[in-house]
C-alpha cells in the first residue's frame, strides 16, 4: 500500500461541533492512525463547509458578517478536535480562496460542456437539509422527514446538472462494485433514491442567497452548496481543471469518504456524477456511519441533549482523550447508531481500560520488579502460547478495518487482554514464586509482556496516549508496522524499575482520576 488518502465529511458552521462531529473525525482519525501502521503516506482531510443561506440568517441574527461567523465557529471545531487528538493532515475551509477559486472552474466547466443548463424552477426547499425535496418524500403532515419542518415554496431561475444523465451509469457502477457503499445494506437504499432521480440545482439567484462563491458567468447566480461543499475532496489536493497538481495526482482517487449516512445520498450519488462529468475515477469507498443518540435519545436542541465533544473530558476530569474515543468507536457496529451514557461510558472504560488492560500490565511489571527487580533473563524466553492468537489477532483486526469495522475491531483486542489475563490466572506466577519455579514465573511474565508490546500497537489508533505510555513502560517500538510484529518484542536485560512503573489508565471514578471527589 503506496498511499491511504481519507476524509471527513466537512461540518456546516452555523453552530458549534457536537459529538456527533465528534463521532465521526474519531472514527475516521482511528482508521487513519490504522493505516499509518500499515504504509508510510496516509493523507487526512478534514474541515468545514461555510457557505448557503443558514449561515447568511444566523450571522445576520448575531448581527455580525457571514465571514466573522464563519471564522469564529471553524476556530471552535480545530480547538474541538485538538483537544480529541485528531491528527489530520489538513483542514479544509470553503471561504479558502483557493477552493473557490477551483470551485468556479468547476461549475464553469461542466456549463460548458453541457452538464450544467440555466432552468426555471418550483419546488419545496428545506433549508435545514440545502435541498429540494420530492412531495413524496415528506412526512403526513408536509414536513421534512429529517428536520420535521415545513419547506418553503421556491421559484427561481437556476442553474441545474444533468444528474441523470449519469443515473444508468451509477446505478451499473454501484451494482459491479458491491465494496463502493459499505456497509453494503445502504447501496440498496441508494439504487431506490436512484430510480426516480431528478436534474439538481446548482446554483441560488443571488436575490436569495448572497453568501456564497459568484458563477463566474452570471452575477446574478450563487454556485448551491453540493458542486462547492463537495469538490473540497480534490480542491484540498491543488485539482486544477486545466493543470492538476502533483498531489492531486498522487493521492487522488480517495480510499474513502467518511460521512454520516443522513448525506450519503449525496455522497453517492452526485459527487459519483459531478466526477465523471469531471472524467476523474470515483472514490475507492463511502463508508456512512449512523447516528449517535444521548441515553437512547436522538440529540436536539428542544430536548436539551446536546453534548459538546470536549464536555465528557471536563465532567470526568479526563488528561487525555483516549477514553473518550475509545469508548465512542466502540459504541456501533459498522453503519449501525449507537448511544452514548455517562454511566455506560464509565461502565465500558473502567472494565477495558483500566481493570483489563492497564491492570494487566501494572501487575505484570510489578511481579518483574519484586521477583526479578525489573530484569528479563534469556532463560525466559521461549515459545509462547499467547503468539498464535495474538498474531492472528493482527490479521483480524487488520480485516475489519478493512472493511471499516472500527467497533468490531476494538472487541478482538480486548478478547486479546482477556486472553492475556487469563492466562496469567491459570499459570499464577506468583504461585511460581512461591514455589521457587523462577525460571517458569520469568517465562509467564515475559510471555505476556511480549503480547502486551502487540496490544499496546493494536490499540494505538484508539487510544494514542495510553499506548505510548505501554509502549515507554515495555521499551518497545510503536513505530513498528502491524505486519512486522512478532510475539518476540521483549529484549533481555533491565527492563524496568519499580519507579518507573505507572498505571496506564485510572480508573474514571477514582479519587485520583475524578478531581471532583476530592472534596
Amino acid at each position: 500500500m503506496e498511499k491511504y488518502y481519507i476524509t471527513t465529511a466537512i461540518d456546516y458552521v452555523n453552530g458549534a461541533p457536537h459529538i456527533g462531529h465528534a463521532y465521526e473525525k474519531i472514527l475516521t482519525d482511528i482508521i487513519a492512525r490504522h493505516y499509518t501502521q500499515r504504509c508510510d503516506d496516509v493523507y487526512f482531510l478534514t474541515g468545514t463547509d461555510e457557505h448557503g443561506i443558514k449561515i447568511q440568517k444566523t450571522a445576520a441574527a448575531q448581527g455580525i458578517t457571514p465571514k466573522e461567523l464563519c471564522d469564529m465557529n471553524a476556530q471552535k471545531f480545530k480547538d474541538a478536535w485538538k483537544a480529541l487528538d485528531i491528527d489530520y493532515k489538513k483542514f479544509i475551509r470553503t471561504t479558502d480562496e483557493d477552493h473557490e477559486k477551483i470551485v468556479q472552474k468547476i461549475f464553469d466547466k461542466l456549463l460548458k460542456q453541457g452538464d450544467i443548463y440555466k432552468h426555471s424552477y418550483e419546488g419545496l426547499y428545506c433549508q435545514g437539509c440545502e435541498c429540494f425535496l420530492n412531495p413524496k418524500d415528506l412526512t403526513e403532515d408536509g414536513l421534512c422527514p429529517d428536520h420535521l419542518k415545513k419547506p418553503e415554496v421556491v421559484k427561481e431561475e437556476n442553474y441545474f446538472f444533468k444528474l441523470t444523465k449519469y443515473k444508468d451509469i451509477l446505478i451499473k457502477y454501484i451494482k459491479e462494485h458491491p465494496d463502493f457503499i459499505v456497509p453494503q445494506f445502504r447501496a440498496n437504499e441508494v439504487l431506490n433514491q436512484l430510480e426516480d432521480i431528478q436534474d439538481i440545482s446548482v446554483s441560488r439567484a443571488k436575490s436569495n442567497v448572497q453568501w456564497g462563491i459568484d458563477v463566474l458567468s452570471d452575477s446574478e447566480q450563487s454556485i448551491y452548496v453540493w458542486i462547492d461543499a463537495l469538490s473540497n475532496y480534490i480542491t484540498a489536493l491543488g485539482f486544477d481543471t486545466e493543470n492538476p497538481s502533483d498531489t492531486f495526482k498522487k493521492y487522488w482517487p480517495a480510499d474513502v469518504h467518511v460521512i454520516g449516512k443522513d448525506i450519503l445520498k449525496f455522497h453517492s450519488i452526485y459527487w459519483p456524477a459531478f466526477l465523471m462529468a469531471l472524467d476523474l475515477p470515483l472514490p475507492k469507498h463511502i463508508f456512512a456511519h449512523g447516528w449517535i443518540t444521548i441515553d437512547e435519545s436522538k440529540m436536539s436542541k428542544s430536548l436539551g441533549n446536546v453534548i459538546s465533544p470536549t464536555s465528557v473530558l471536563e465532567s470526568f476530569n479526563l488528561e487525555h482523550p483516549d477514553a473518550f474515543r475509545y469508548y465512542m468507536a466502540s459504541s456501533a457496529p459498522c453503519g449501525r447508531d449507537g448511544n452514548y451514557s455517562d454511566d455506560d461510558f464509565k461502565e465500558k472504560v473502567n472494565a477495558h481500560l483500566a481493570n483489563s488492560m492497564g491492570n494487566l500490565l501494572n501487575r505484570t511489571l510489578s511481579m518483574l520488579v519484586k521477583y526479578f527487580d525489573g530484569e528479563v533473563k534469556p532463560e525466559f524466553k521461549g515459545e509462547n502460547p499467547l503468539a498464535k492468537k495474538a498474531l492472528g489477532t493482527v490479521q483480524i483486526v487488520k480485516n475489519h478495518f478493512d472493511n471499516f469495522e472500527i467497533a468490531e475491531a476494538s472487541l478482538e483486542i480486548i478478547s486479546l487482554v482477556d486472553a492475556a489475563n487469563k492466562y496469567v490466572q491459570d499459570n499464577a506466577p506468583w504461585t511460581l514464586a512461591k514455589e521457587e519455579k523462577m525460571i517458569e514465573c520469568g517465562q509467564v511474565l515475559t510471555n505476556v509482556l511480549d503480547i502486551m508490546c502487540i496490544i499496546s500497537a493494536l490499540i494505538y489508533p484508539y487510544c494514542p496516549n495510553i499506548a505510548a505510555d505501554m509502549a515507554r513502560q515495555l521499551s518497545f517500538n510503536l513505530k513498528t508496522k502491524l505486519d512486522d510484529l512478532t510475539a518476540d518484542n521483549i529484549k533481555t536485560g533491565k527492563l524496568i524499575s519499580k519507579e518507573d512503573i505507572k498505571p496506564v489508565f485510572l480508573r474514571v471514578d477514582s479519587e485520583i482520576a475524578d478531581k471532583s471527589q476530592k472534596k
